[in-house]
């Protein structure tokens, strides 16, 4: 029996990496080596126990990055701007890893990108955590890397943390504040980027060389809020919010995030259909939520 190839999956503890590593080890196509910075982690366990082979890797570290990747087919590259709040630190991470992908002749990066608004604006706008990835997408194509970018949609776990429904004070109902106006907003649940990417790294042929933007659907504010109304029984509302009022709201990056939805409203390719022929099983905000009631009870 020939050995399988290897891909590597970057930041294989993360909900991306998580996702794509545990679509790829049911597959059963490729072998996982699955990098995180703790390999005792219980979710670093868990991906051991179901087959992948978990080692020790942090992108500071060129050294560990080389011995991760040798001899490997291709891998899943993430990196994590929340984790430093620098744009700098992203891009030296990533160019590192896109050095050592075309030094070592990997054959297909998955590299989860977004968009350089920045340079798309030209400096009108300015998302940090969105500049630095198009930086070290632009590099990867630069240097010859064969890759696939995928650029994720707005995630639908963020309306149950940073985006929850929040109650009005002035009755009782509850609002959701996100600057779109009436401009659909594309989104989807993390849990579902790993069978796409698995989709994509099974063929090649039709995704070498190109970015892909996914989406599971995209829905008004107020679409959003509907959907919220119906599972939980309560009244939510669009709040109605300007990006300008967002930005004045005074918490550390609401300036980024004002830009963020500011560019989300010049409507960024998202292609729902495309990724739901990667992933059949994608899933509507709605069945998210029916999924995730337990996260909002706390509303």
């Amino acid at each position: 029996m020939t050995s399988k190839k290897v891909i590597v999956v970057f930041g294989a503890t993360g909900a991306q990496g998580g996702s794509v590593a545990r679509a790829i080890l049911e597959s059963k196509k490729f072998a996982v080596r699955a990098l995180t910075r703790d390999v005792t982690r219980p979710k670093a366990l868990a991906l051991r126990d179901l087959g992948a082979e978990v080692v020790k890797g942090d992108l500071n570290d060129e050294a560990s990055m080389e011995a991760a990747l040798k001899d490997a087919y291709g891998a899943f590259v993430v990196t994590n701007f929340w984790d430093h709040f620098s744009k700098e630190k992203e891009v030296c991470q990533g160019k590192r890893v896109a050095d050592i992908a075309k030094r070592l002749g990997l054959k297909h990066v998955v590299y989860s990108s977004l968009e350089n608004v920045k340079r798309l604006t030209g400096g009108k706008l300015e998302v940090e955590h969105f500049d630095g990835k198009g930086e070290v997408e632009e590099y990867f194509w630069s240097i010859g890397v064969p890759m696939t970018s995928i650029r994720l949609a707005a995630y639908f776990e963020n309306f149950l943390t940073i985006w929850k429904a929040e109650k009005a004070s002035d009755g009782d109902y509850y609002t959701l504040a996100l600057p779109m106006g009436d401009i659909p907003m594309d989104g989807i649940s993390v849990a579902d980027v790993g069978a796409v990417t698995c989709s994509i790294f099974n063929s090649p042929a039709e995704f070498l060389g190109k970015a892909v933007g996914l989406s599971a659907e995209a829905l008004t504010v107020q679409q959003y809020a509907d959907v919220l109304s119906k599972s939980l029984g309560k009244e939510v509302r669009d709040a109605k919010i300007t990006p300008e009022a967002y930005e004045k709201l005074g918490f550390p990056g609401a300036k980024e995030m004002a830009d963020m939805f500011r560019f989300y409203r010049m409507k960024p390719d998202r292609d729902v259909k495309l990724t739901h022929r990667l992933n059949p099983k994608v899933k509507s905000f709605s069945q998210f939520i029916s999924e995730n009631q337990g996260a909002l009870m706390g509303i």
